[in-house]
């Protein structure tokens, strides 16, 4: 398509499975051009026995297909959707409707657009075997009681994994995408790694190239989607995810009073939203929940510091993680939202040598960094649209430097710290769990939060 700006209209436009070569695909078309096809590769191919398990796959699959749509349509941004042999009824199409516009709250941010009422599912009536295969209604399934669990490459899923070992849960880690770096943390755990390779339609940079709208989608919600077809197609009840509570608060509210998160699908209210439709629509025996959900990064890192076996291997730079790959020679860039939260929040149980080791740079000793650690604390500037926790908590992190040896004498630690005193942020406080979550009872019973 040569002007992407011109399409009105987007279709989800085929989904399969190949039980032979364990290849998924997932298709989707504007009304001019060739349709945009990607492709889930899941390795040994599996496919259950077990009628239940396949249609279930079969649904969730579905609900993967409506869900990762999100990364082509925003790139025209048509008014109408057609959803093809889709069976959307109102709970399923207000749930798309919400977490696509949630999710691509700071895409429409940044691009200077509104959203609000533009993303429109239809309810169609429900399948029938002339439009689509008929598969037996959602069911319980006897899955075993395992964990699969989602690994990223940085210290909150290698938490997760360790706090689900030491409750005696078996445990596999799983990730989406081509990093080498994950693959090596999960190296140093000594546990073998299911990784799903996803290859985006080759024709979305094409469009993109040609002026495509372009920005941050919820690729968290996407892969909570794919996970669960892996966790179905490979026998696993539980699917465990490390998203923490500052996930739950806004990057911003915008000057219309909007909230807008970067982190909005790993919020618990996406969990929620997406767990229900997953028993609806897929199966009850079934969970997908965030074991950090009760904890704060604080608390998250102070359990890190202690599994030094991953200090050398784990990394949170996001330039690590791209759909082309690493844009780093290291594993840290040194300058980044990520890297400067990461040396705040190892800081008060580490060592400045020891967080130089892992960081690769005293970050809080370089005067030009401080416009960078403002953000985090929300001095005078919005907190960045990244993975990072809240300003509370970055203001006690450095507030709690200020006393530290070896920390105190940092040069921006003795400039900000008067300024972060003044909120009498309390780390204590924020090392304490507590809140809403979605664990349930039997992982809460065997884990020690």
């Amino acid at each position: 398509m040569a002007d992407p700006s011109r399409a009105e209209q987007f279709r989800f436009v085929q989904r399969s499975y190949d039980r032979h070569t364990g290849v998924a695909t997932l298709g989707y078309a504007f009304e001019r051009g060739e349709p945009l096809v990607e492709t889930l590769h899941f390795p040994w191919a599996p496919w259950p026995e077990s009628a239940a398990r396949q249609a279930a796959f079969m649904r969730a699959l579905g609900l993967l297909h409506l869900l990762a749509g999100v990364s082509y349509w925003k790139a025209a941004l048509p008014g109408r959707i057609e959803v093809g042999d889709h069976a959307v009824d109102e709970r399923l199409a207000a749930f798309l409707e919400h977490a696509w516009t949630e999710g691509l709250g700071e895409f429409a941010h940044v691009n200077g657009l509104d959203l609000a009422g533009r993303i429109r599912f239809p309810v169609t009536a429900p399948a029938t075997e002339k439009d689509a295969p008929a598969l037996p209604p959602a069911e319980p399934l006897e899955l075993p009681s395992r964990a699969l669990v989602a690994m990223g490459g940085g210290k909150d899923s290698l938490v997760s994994l360790e706090m689900l070992r030491a409750g005696g849960v078996e445990v596999q880690p799983a990730t989406v995408g081509a990093s080498a770096l994950i693959g090596d943390t999960v190296r140093a755990a000594g546990l073998p790694l299911i990784r799903i390779r996803r290859e985006l339609a080759p024709r979305l940079m094409d469009m993109n190239a040609a002026g495509a709208w372009n920005g941050h989608v919820p690729v968290t919600a996407i892969n909570m989607a794919i996970l669960s077809c892996a966790a179905l197609l490979y026998g696993y009840r539980w699917v465990v995810f490390s998203n923490e509570r500052s996930a739950e608060q806004p990057t911003l509210v915008d000057a219309a009073g909007r909230e807008v998160n970067h982190q909005y699908s790993k919020s618990l209210d996406f969990e929620r939203r997406f767990g229900a439709v997953l028993r609806d629509q897929v199966t009850p025996d079934f969970d997908v929940f965030s074991l950090l959900r009760p904890l704060g990064e604080a608390a998250v890192t102070r359990r890190f510091s202690r599994l030094r076996q991953y200090h050398g291997v784990f990394s949170s730079c996001n330039r690590n993680f791209h759909q082309g790959g690493s844009r780093l020679d290291g594993r840290w860039c040194g300058d980044c939202p990520k890297c400067r939260f990461t040396t705040l929040a190892l800081a008060p149980w580490l060592t400045v040598d020891e967080v130089r080791a892992i960081v690769g740079v005293h970050l809080l000793d370089e005067p030009a960094q401080e416009a960078g650690f403002r953000a985090l604390c929300a001095l005078g500037a919005d907190k960045p649209f990244e993975c990072v926790g809240t300003a509370e908590e970055s203001r006690a992190l450095l507030a709690s430097l200020v006393q530290r040896v070896g920390w105190r004498d940092a040069s921006l630690v003795r400039r900000l710290g008067p300024e972060v005193a003044e909120y009498r942020d309390s780390l204590q406080g924020l090392l304490e769990p507590g809140g809403a979550h979605g664990i349930p009872e039997e992982i809460l019973a065997r884990v020690a939060l």
